[in-house]
């Protein structure tokens, strides 16, 4: 028997094998859940790492995964996904925003009011209108969990990054009122920051730079994030709610 047997979990930000989103869904389903997953494959193709085939992302997760191509800036966009995952499973009982805009941001002097809105609405407001439809759809039901990822941008600078971390910052700042509109309906809500994660992004002097600030000496994999946020959605962790837990392997 799985941990998660039984149960349906909704992950955003499942678009490549070596990604964050395709390490949690992979635990997920190792775990006995069934999985829908969002994916935006423009936004993998207009980045410096590419696209995957979303054929071999969803064969390679496991077990039964329905999927959908949804472009998160779109407002009704978190709605409309949630929709067609309880159209596929008849309810969610776990959902997991891993998605986010990154890559197209800048320092001061270089931001304007298009694209702090763009990250805005990709990475909290996206985020928040899904954990809403998911507690609309949620029926009080044991196992109810919702994860957010962030980024560390409360512990460090994150400089030329301004937009991408005042949109994680706010899902920070916005934790404990969500966790107290949402336990007494039985779902819990945490988020994760990962800290430095080698999926492909970094140049090799960043790679390195980041490599020589790590005690272990190596930066984290995508299932060392994976392991603590499917671990989040088990009924062991049913009494953690409101918290941001920083998985960063000491990273200074």
């Amino acid at each position: 028997m799985g941990l998660l047997d039984g149960r349906v979990a909704l992950v955003t930000g499942v678009s490549r094998r070596q990604g964050i989103g395709y390490a949690i869904a992979s635990r997920l389903a190792g775990l006995g859940a069934e999985l829908f997953v969002q994916h935006h494959v423009p936004h993998d193709e207009s980045q410096p790492w590419g696209a995957d085939s979303i054929e071999a992302v969803v064969a390679g997760i496991g077990g039964r995964v329905e999927h959908l191509g949804v472009d998160l800036t779109e407002p009704e966009a978190p709605d409309r996904l949630m929709a067609a995952a309880v159209e596929a499973y008849g309810r969610v009982d776990i959902l997991v925003c891993n998605h986010a805009l990154s890559g197209s941001d800048g320092p001061l002097g270089e931001l304007d009011a298009a694209m702090l809105d763009k990250h805005y609405a990709v990475n909290t407001r996206s985020s928040i209108l899904l954990m809403q439809a998911f507690a609309r759809q949620h029926d009080g039901a044991k196992g109810g969990r919702v994860v957010f990822m962030t980024s560390g941008q409360n512990l460090g600078p994150m400089p030329s990054e301004v937009a991408y971390a005042a949109s994680k910052g706010a899902l920070i700042g916005i934790m404990s009122t969500l966790s107290h509109h949402l336990i007494r309906q039985g779902i819990t809500i945490n988020a994760v920051n990962p800290g430095p994660t080698d999926t492909g992004y970094a140049s090799p002097e960043t790679h390195e730079w980041v490599r020589e600030r790590m005690p272990l000496g190596r930066w984290g994999q995508p299932d060392d994030a994976a392991r603590l946020v499917s671990w989040l959605c088990t009924d062991d962790a049913e009494w953690i709610t409101g918290q941001v837990i920083n998985s960063e392997g000491g990273f200074r």
